[in-house]
């Protein structure tokens, strides 16, 4: 069965993955999923990842998932997808959405590369409103 939206299928390995309690999750790679996974290492939302392109014919990405250590609780508690492949969300830069009045992140694809929505704002670009993590 062919995937038609990888980043959603990205999104949902990850949110099954904290689910059922695993530490690591691999997700078949792509140059998006790739810029993805270091936004969310850099935000401080994975432990750490490793792109393995030896693997298979596109490679895998293997992402650390961060839990907290008292309470066992993901680091991540909510992501999802905001643009999606049959209804596309684009955002200038002064209206890129806050998530949860700053404290969760949004992604932006821009002609500058992927980047938070926080940077887009500052960098004064605007794009397509990916996903949020919070």
């Amino acid at each position: 069965m062919a995937v038609t939206d990888t980043i959603a299928d990205y999104l949902t390995r990850i949110r099954n993955a904290h689910h059922a309690g695993h530490r690591v999750v691999e997700i078949p790679s792509s140059k998006m999923k790739k810029s993805i996974t270091e936004i969310l290492y850099d935000s401080g939302y994975i432990l750490k990842y490793k792109f393995d392109d030896e693997a298979g014919k596109q490679g895998v990405i293997k992402i650390a998932l961060k839990y907290d250590n008292d309470t066992r609780s993901p680091a991540i508690t909510k992501l999802g997808r905001i643009s999606k492949p049959g209804y596309r969300r684009y955002s200038p830069s002064k209206e890129v959405p806050m998530i949860i009045n700053g404290l969760g992140i949004c992604i932006v694809s821009t002609s500058k590369g992927l980047m938070t929505g926080k940077r887009a704002k500052a960098e004064n670009v605007g794009g397509e409103v990916l996903c949020f993590v919070h």
